[in-house]
C-alpha cells in the first residue's frame, strides 16, 4: 500500500504547479498511513499463529513484534503529519460558534495574518513523499532477514532523512545541518557495508537465519564435535557484528558516536527534527532486538561477544547525555542530549537479553517515543502561540533592551489573493484592516524569530514566564518533562523502573547505579525549564504595535453578508490539529497508572513470543 501510494503521489506531483497543495498531500498521506496500519493489524493474527511469515524469498520475515511496531510507527507518523496538514491557528468568535452557523455559513477573514498561510511547511509539496520513502525503509528494516535487505532498507530510510533535514532550501542552518547529517550518515553506512562483506566472507551466506544457526553452534566449536568446526573461531562473526553495531549506533546517536545529533537537531527546523528524532530510532532498535536475540553469547561460550559494545555504549550514553546536557542553553540541543541519555536506558535493556529486559525494552521504546513526540509538539505549538507577543531579551547597540517580535506580516499579493474563493465578496474591506495594522504601525521593523521556518523557540530562556501566557501548554510541557525524569506515577517512571529491575535481577549492579545517578542528575536541566516557565516573571508583552488590532470578519450565507464580527487577539487560538494530539498524548503520559494492563500485557506477550515460551 505504501509503495502504491508513492507511485500515485509521484505521478500527481509531476502534474501540479500549486505549492499550497502540500496540505492536501499531507492529509492524503495520513489517510494512506492509517489504512496501511489497519492492513498490518488485520494480518497480526496470521503472524501470531505461524510465529512469523517469510516473504520475498526470505528477504523479509514478519513476526508479531514487527507487526505491532509497524502499526505503532504508522500511527506516530500520522500524528507528525498533522503539523503540515492544517494551519496552526484559527479564529474563534462567539457569533460563529453555534451549530447552525458552522454548518450553513462561512466565516471570511484575512487568513494570511491569522493562519500563517505563507509558512514554509505549507509550500513544500515533496515533504509527504519523502516521508513515505523513509517509512518504507523503516518498515523494511524492522522485518529484514538478509544482509542485502539490511543495507537496502537502512539506506532507503537514511536518504529520506538526509533530504528532510535540508528540505528548507532558503535556510542556511538547515542546509549545513543536512550536509553534516549526510556526511556522517554516509560514514556510518560504510561500517554497515564493511560488516556485511565480512559476515559473508566468514559465513558464506547472506541469510540471517543461516547466520543465526552458525552462531548457535559456534559455542561447541571448542569441543571439535565430529571435526566439523575445527577451522571455525566463534569471534569471527562477533567481530563483524561489532563493526555493524558501530554503524547502527551512529544512526541512533548513541555515545561515543553521538556528536552529530545536537548540531543537526538544532540546525534543522523543529518540524523535521520531530520526525528525525523518533522514527529512525524505532526501526533500528527493533532490528537490533532481533539481532541480539539470535547472536548473543551462549552460556557455554566464554569468548568475546559483540553485545559487550552495547553495554559500553549504554554507559557512555548515560553519562555524556546527562553531564553535557547540564551546560546547554538551546532547547533542541538539550532535547538531543536528553535523547542520548534515554538511548542509554534502551541499550541497557537490549544488552541484558532476558524476558524481563525485553519486556522493559519494548515498553520503554513505546513510552519514550510518545513522550518525545509530545515534547516536540509542545515546542512547536508554544512558538505558534507567541505569534502576537514580544519578548524584551535583546539589546541594541547602545545596550538598551528592544522588543523581539514573534510576528511577521506578509502583504505580498499572493497572500492577499487567498482571502476567499467567492468573487462576490470584495477584499477592500480586509485591505483597510490590514493597512491599519501594517501600513501605519510599521510592524516589520523588529527582527523576528523563524516562525516561517517553524523554529520559533530556540533558547530555553524564551520559555521564561510562559505560564502567564498559556497555563495549559505550560502544564502539559511540565508533565512531559517530569515523565522524562521518571517521576511517579507518570509513564516514564514505569519504563525506568522496569529496566532497572531487570538489570538488578541479571546482576548489572554497577550499570543500575549509574542509571539511577544519571537519571537524578538529569532532573536538573529539566527542572530548570519548569522553574523558568512557572516561577520567573514573564518578559512577554503583547506587541505594542497591535494595540489597535481589530480585524473584521464576515459571516456569509448564500453569497450574502449576514453579520460583521470582530476578530481580536484573544479570539485567535491554537488549531485543533495541534491541541487535540497534545491533549491525548499528555493524558496518556499522566493517566497511564489507570490503564497499565493493556500496555504491560502486550509487552509481556511479545517478549514471551520472542523467547518461544
Amino acid at each position: 500500500m505504501l509503495l502504491l501510494c508513492i507511485i500515485i503521489v509521484l505521478l500527481s506531483k509531476s502534474n501540479t504547479l500549486i505549492k499550497e497543495d502540500s496540505i492536501i498531500y499531507s492529509r492524503t498521506t495520513i489517510a494512506i498511513l492509517l489504512y496501511s496500519s489497519f492492513i498490518v493489524y488485520n494480518n497480526l493474527y496470521y503472524s501470531f499463529l505461524n510465529a512469523g511469515i517469510g516473504v520475498l524469498g526470505g528477504l523479509f520475515h514478519t513476526t508479531c513484534i514487527t507487526n505491532v511496531f509497524h502499526v505503532f510507527i504508522l500511527f506516530i507518523s500520522s500524528i507528525i503529519l498533522l503539523l503540515t496538514s492544517f494551519f496552526p491557528r484559527k479564529p474563534w468568535v462567539k457569533e460563529y460558534s453555534n451549530l447552525y452557523r458552522i454548518l450553513f455559513s462561512k466565516l471570511i477573514y484575512y487568513e494570511s495574518i491569522v493562519l500563517n498561510r505563507m509558512s514554509e511547511q505549507f509550500r513544500i509539496i515533496e515533504y509527504s513523499l519523502i516521508i513515505l520513502f523513509v517509512l518504507s525503509g523503516a518498515l523494511f528494516l524492522m522485518c529484514t532477514s538478509d544482509l542485502v535487505s539490511i543495507f537496502l532498507s537502512i539506506e532507503l530510510q537514511s536518504y529520506g532523512l538526509y533530504l528532510l533535514s535540508a528540505i528548507y532550501r532558503d535556510s542556511e542552518p538547515a542546509t549545513s545541518g543536512g550536509l553534516m547529517y549526510f556526511l556522517l550518515g554516509g560514514l556510518s553506512s560504510c561500517f554497515i557495508l564493511l560488516s556485511t562483506g565480512l559476515l559473508y566472507a566468514n559465513s558464506g551466506t547472506t541469510n540471517l537465519e543461516s547466520l543465526y544457526v552458525i552462531t548457535s553452534i559456534s559455542s561447541v566449536s571448542k569441543e571439535n564435535m565430529s571435526g566439523l568446526l575445527y577451522w571455525y573461531k566463534s569471534y569471527y562473526i562477533h567481530i563483524s557484528l561489532l563493526i555493524m553495531s558501530v554503524g547502527f549506533l551512529f544512526k541512533v546517536s548513541a555515545a561515543p558516536f553521538h556528536f552529530w545529533s545536537p548540531d543537526v537537531y538544532d540546525s534543522i527546523p523543529t518540524i523535521v527534527t520531530t520526525f528525525v528524532a523518533i522514527i529512525a530510532k524505532i526501526s533500528i532498535f527493533i532490528f537490533l532486538l532481533d539481532l541480539v536475540h539470535y547472536t548473543s553469547k551462549s552460556i557455554l561460550d566464554v569468548d568475546f561477544s559483540w553485545t559487550m559494545s552495547l553495554i559500553f555504549s549504554s554507559l557512555l550514553s548515560l553519562v555524556i547525555g546527562t553531564v553535557v546536557g547540564l551546560t546547554q542553553k538551546r532547547i533542541k540541543r538539550l532535547f538531543a542530549f536528553s535523547t542520548i541519555s534515554h538511548v542509554g536506558f534502551i541499550l541497557l535493556a537490549l544488552c541484558i537479553h532476558s524476558i524481563e529486559s525485553t519486556q522493559a525494552f519494548i515498553f520503554y521504546l513505546m513510552q519514550y517515543s510518545i513522550s518525545n513526540l509530545n515534547a516536540f509538539f509542545l515546542l512547536i505549538t508554544i512558538g505558534y502561540s507567541l505569534y502576537f507577543y514580544v519578548q524584551n531579551l535583546y539589546n541594541d547597540e547602545n545596550g538598551k533592551k528592544v522588543n523581539h517580535s514573534f510576528m511577521t506580516m506578509d502583504r505580498s499579493e499572493g497572500s492577499l489573493e487567498v482571502i476567499d474563493g467567492d468573487s462576490n465578496i470584495k477584499r477592500d474591506y480586509f485591505e483597510a484592516s490590514v493597512d491599519k495594522l501594517s501600513g501605519n504601525t510599521n510592524i516589520g521593523q523588529y527582527p523576528n524569530l523563524q516562525d516561517i521556518n517553524n523554529s520559533p523557540i530556540q533558547l530555553i530562556s524564551q520559555l521564561k514566564g510562559y505560564y502567564y501566557v498559556n497555563p495549559m501548554l505550560s502544564l502539559s510541557l511540565s508533565i512531559t518533562l517530569f515523565s522524562f525524569i521518571g517521576i511517579p506515577p507518570l509513564i516514564g517512571f514505569f519504563g525506568k523502573q522496569m529496566i532497572l529491575s531487570s538489570a538488578l535481577d541479571s546482576g548489572y549492579v554497577f550499570m543500575s547505579l549509574v542509571a539511577i545517578l544519571t537519571s537524578v542528575i538529569s532532573a536538573v536541566y529539566y527542572l530548570v525549564i519548569i522553574k523558568q516557565m512557572f516561577f520567573d516573571k514573564p518578559d512577554y508583552i503583547l506587541n505594542p504595535q497591535l494595540k489597535y488590532f481589530g480585524l473584521k470578519g464576515l459571516i456569509v450565507e448564500k453569497d450574502r453578508v449576514v453579520e460583521k464580527v470582530n476578530i481580536t487577539i484573544p479570539s485567535i487560538v491554537i488549531s485543533s490539529s495541534l491541541s487535540l494530539p497534545i491533549s491525548v498524548l499528555t493524558l496518556i503520559i499522566e493517566l497511564f497508572i489507570f490503564i497499565p494492563q493493556e500496555w504491560l500485557s502486550m509487552a509481556n506477550i511479545l517478549s514471551l513470543i520472542l523467547f518461544n515460551i
